[in-house]
């Protein structure tokens, strides 16, 4: 026991597992994160008991009338999949005798779902990242270093505690990614099943995910052309994996669109249609067009410089990447010049996609919601390619890359740090725009100092609903919240926040020995 506890403590990967489950664990506040992901798991508790895939109490703020005149969800199944386990175990867990006095705020049955199911996609997210940042040839501390880098620097780090579909997205992504580069290096036709199969998967999350398919065989095409495959080999290859992979994203199509068909009666349409006439019914006012009623300008620009939503401003790493790889394009490897296209191209894809839609950024979200895989797609190079390149690079280039880093870290532990429609309802005072990542750290001071009313944070708007007020004051960690709401003895909030400090302080120690691993390993090699 001794000699493999050793072994783990000398391993980068293993303590990089380590670190990335503890890192989700910390970052939960016991919550969803948002109301799609209550109702997409309320379409889990549909799928295995007699509930209905939308209360009737939700309806007509959410839901749709489909087939039979039933309401359904108009989101996509794939989420709830992948919380089906944890909602069974859960729902079992909370009728415990041990918990029959609960208040159910944050609910027993939301906290088990949460955190497992996060810890889960963190876990898998960090090694697959790991896993394709190796094929890609950089060296086991760059690699590292790139996943730490998108665990902690990223909008990742948001969407672990904020159980938005973004993180499984990005697994599903990577994982076709990974394992259909491996097929073409290998011809392990064992690896483009599975990569085939994550990417397939992704359709039924997500329809706009057939672009990640898209980018994904871009990406292999512009390997195979990098190593100056022409003709018939090229031929040949892409008749290889059109054998396995297009009946594979065929099936998924086919469920994707049976799944549409059981909820609205049709094979050829998706919900839009539907939603477009509903929502013109609640209100006239509605364009002809809704919902694709954004000029396109407006979506791409908003998505690129709006202060409420732009890309680089949410994720500072992206602006880091694209200096890189301006600077550094000629010496790149063939593949890596590969991903990086091919991730660029599916970063322009989605938010050329998006443009026209009414809610462009993804509605109620932390930045641009609806891109924000993408971009960290991009991102994932960024640190592996400064690291690798750091020698060649001006001390302004490396000194500049240490504040967008810096930047980054901070960016992203701030938007942990209160519930995310807190700026929500201040805007409806605020106005637009308004610079949301400034509001954010004006309301961490104002909270850290007692100050909300006295600076003009304390809106009339937020105290609208007093359950969701009660939400955004308090830092957005369970032990916080369970603190702030009161519904249990004053003993459990003390445990939580034991167990909750014990947690940051292994995290710190496992990043710190990983930290001195690598620097070891990087003097002896």
């Amino acid at each position: 026991m001794t000699s493999r506890l050793s072994r783990w403590l000398n391993d980068p990967l293993i303590l990089l597992i380590f670190a990335a489950g503890l890192l989700a664990f910390a970052v939960q506040s016991g919550e969803l994160g948002t109301a799609d992901t209550m109702h997409r798991l309320q379409t889990t508790h549909w799928l295995w008991t007699s509930q209905p895939q939308v209360l009737p109490s939700e309806y007509p703020e959410f839901g749709l009338h489909g087939r039979n005149g039933r309401i359904y969800s108009w989101y996509g199944i794939g989420q709830s999949l992948i919380m089906l386990p944890a909602d069974v175990i859960a729902t079992w867990i909370a009728h415990w005798s041990i918990f029959s006095g609960y208040q159910d705020d944050p609910a027993m049955r939301s906290i088990l779902v949460s955190y497992s199911t996060n810890i889960f996609l963190n876990v898998l997210s960090a090694l697959v990242a790991f896993r394709l940042l190796r094929q890609l040839r950089f060296e086991v501390r760059d690699s590292v270093w790139g996943v730490l880098a998108l665990l902690f620097c990223t909008t990742h780090l948001h969407y672990t505690q904020n159980m938005q579909e973004n993180n499984y997205i990005m697994l599903l992504t990577l994982v076709g990614f990974s394992f259909q580069y491996e097929w073409l290096r290998t011809r392990s036709r064992r690896a483009l099943w599975i990569g085939s199969g994550a990417l397939g998967l992704n359709l039924l999350t997500r329809v706009t995910t057939a672009l990640d398919i898209m980018a994904a065989g871009i990406f292999l095409l512009m390997v195979v052309w990098f190593d100056g495959v022409r003709g018939r080999e090229l031929w040949a290859r892409a008749v290889a994996y059109c054998k396995v992979a297009v009946p594979v994203y065929i099936f998924f199509g086919l469920l994707e669109r049976f799944y549409s068909w059981y909820r609205f009666g049709s094979w050829t349409q998706t919900y839009i249609p539907i939603f477009a006439r509903e929502s013109r019914m609640q209100d006239p006012s509605l364009p002809t067009n809704f919902p694709w009623s954004t000029p396109l300008q407006e979506g791409v620009l908003g998505a690129l410089f709006k202060p409420e939503k732009s890309i680089f401003l949410f994720d500072p790493l992206l602006i880091l990447a694209l200096l890189l790889f301006a600077f550094l394009w000629k010496r790149m490897a063939p593949d890596v010049r590969a991903y990086a296209l091919s991730a660029l191209l599916l970063l322009v894809g989605h938010i050329c996609f998006y443009a026209r839609y009414t809610y462009w950024a993804g509605d109620f979200a932390w930045g641009d919601r609806y891109v924000s895989t993408a971009v960290e797609m991009v991102a994932l190079l960024s640190i592996p390619l400064l690291l690798h390149y750091k020698a060649e690079l001006a001390l302004w280039t490396r000194a500049t890359a240490a504040f967008l880093i810096a930047a980054s870290l901070v960016i992203q532990i701030a938007s942990l740090m209160f519930w995310l429609p807190l700026e929500i309802y201040q805007i409806e005072t605020l106005g637009h725009p308004t610079f949301v990542i400034a509001l954010r750290f004006k309301n961490i001071v104002a909270f850290a100092l007692g100050k909300m009313a006295a600076w003009g944070l304390d809106t009339e708007a937020m105290h609208e609903d007093a359950w969701d007020y009660v939400h955004i004051t308090t830092w957005n960690f369970l032990p916080f919240l369970l603190r702030r709401v009161g519904a249990v003895p004053v003993w459990v909030v003390d445990s939580a926040f034991a167990v909750w400090g014990t947690v940051l302080a292994v995290l710190a120690a496992v990043l710190l020995r990983i930290r001195r691993l690598l620097r070891i390993q990087s003097h002896t090699t």
